[in-house]
């Protein structure tokens, strides 16, 4: 096939085939396939008769067999998205059978949250198994990076240069001074010791992940769920998770197995923040050695003042605090910019974050740097930034 005939093809199935496309392209074999997906998705409100699905889910089954076989992962996922929404396909991912034709994606996994108390009980382990390979998928692409940024982390903010003899770390030490060796001895004379400062309890830091359930957080929800379970498997890091709307749950005990924090979540309904922090700050023992991050769009629905008061005390307690407005590939989030702006003004930074510089973050966070100043090193704008030109 020339250059010119497959560009002609390529239009005839972007516009349906209707003699007003104008390309007098014939299609053959697979793409007969794949326009006959494209027509029950997108031709269902203008050609009736030839466009929709119907209710079955065993035709929805053989649909989203077809576009799983004929078509890019990333175009598998848009349709998807596209189908749920153009045809009211949400209803149908309680039969099993569709759900096994699926290909899981974030998207579908935050659908399943959202129908959770609609799932019947015979469908409920193929939901599972769907939201289990997400997670899977992506604690391969991002787990390693986050252990390795958070054990890094807790090595460097551990080391002293005034460590007793026994936290000597040697080789480090003679690595440190090499430039000391006496030749004449056949030794380093060390003049600057390196070791481990002695904490009172094995655990380096407590992590607090506080979650906002609202429905456009869904995304994010999903990669906190991940990265929280990662770091809920590292003996020198305590790690809670904290969701909430305008009730609190605690699902710290779930973290040994992200799905069950992602059925344990309920999408939408209100948004109290300040009550949150308040449970929140009952977690705090020790402020010096605490991360509190608020992942949150701050569409306050509770006091707006108490929330920036309890921020306030988080802060000048000691403990790291941030307000992340997403953690997702999304794009930028919307959010209340006066409640973002305010908390940086009490050195709360709030700004969005993808999730392959989250380990970098917790890294930073972990070391007390300078959160804002991390931002800006990673090109992203902080709350009373102002935007970059183009």
């Amino acid at each position: 096939m020339s250059e010119d005939e497959d560009r002609l093809r390529r239009w005839r199935l972007v516009l349906g085939g209707e003699a007003a496309d104008g390309t007098g392209a014939r299609l053959e074999g697979d793409d007969l396939v794949r326009d006959r997906a494209l027509g029950d998705l997108y031709d269902a409100e203008q050609r009736p008769r030839r466009g929709g699905l119907g209710a079955s889910a065993p035709s929805v089954a053989r649909w989203l067999g077809d576009i799983r076989s004929h078509f890019p992962s990333r175009v598998v996922q848009v349709m998807q998205a596209d189908a749920m929404d153009r045809l009211g396909l949400k209803g149908l991912l309680a039969e099993p059978e569709m759900l096994a034709a699926v290909q899981p994606d974030i998207g579908l996994v935050t659908t399943l949250m959202g129908l959770r108390g609609a799932i019947p009980e015979s469908s409920k382990e193929a939901a599972r198994q769907v939201v289990r390979a997400v997670t899977d998928e992506l604690e391969a692409r991002l787990a390693q990076a986050l252990v390795q940024a958070v054990s890094g982390a807790l090595d460097r903010s551990r080391r002293t240069t005034r460590p007793r003899a026994a936290d000597i770390d040697w080789p480090r030490t003679i690595a440190a001074n090499l430039r000391h060796y006496q030749p004449e001895h056949g030794t380093v004379v060390p003049e600057r010791l390196v070791g481990h400062a002695r904490r009172r309890g094995q655990v380096e830091r407590h992590l607090i992940l506080c979650i906002d359930q609202s429905g456009s957080m869904a995304s994010s929800i999903v990669w906190s769920a991940v990265f929280g379970s990662v770091l809920a498997s590292l003996r020198s890091v305590r790690t809670s998770l904290v969701v909430f709307d305008t009730e609190v749950v605690d699902l710290t005990e779930e973290l040994d197995d992200p799905v069950d924090v992602l059925f344990g979540v309920q999408l939408g309904g209100g948004t109290d923040i300040n009550r949150a922090l308040a449970y929140c700050q009952e977690l705090v023992e020790e402020p010096e050695e605490t991360v509190l991050v608020l992942l949150s769009d701050l569409l306050e629905g509770g006091i707006a003042e108490e929330m920036l008061r309890r921020a306030r005390q988080v802060h000048d307690s000691g403990a790291v605090m941030v307000a992340l407005l997403a953690l997702s590939d999304d794009g930028a989030p919307y959010y209340d910019a006066d409640h973002a702006r305010a908390l940086a003004e009490l050195g709360v930074p709030a700004f969005a974050c993808t999730p392959d510089v989250f380990p970098d973050l917790m890294a930073a966070a972990i070391q007390r740097r300078d959160l804002g100043e991390w931002a800006a090193e990673h090109d992203i704008v902080t709350a009373g930034q102002p935007e970059p030109e183009d």
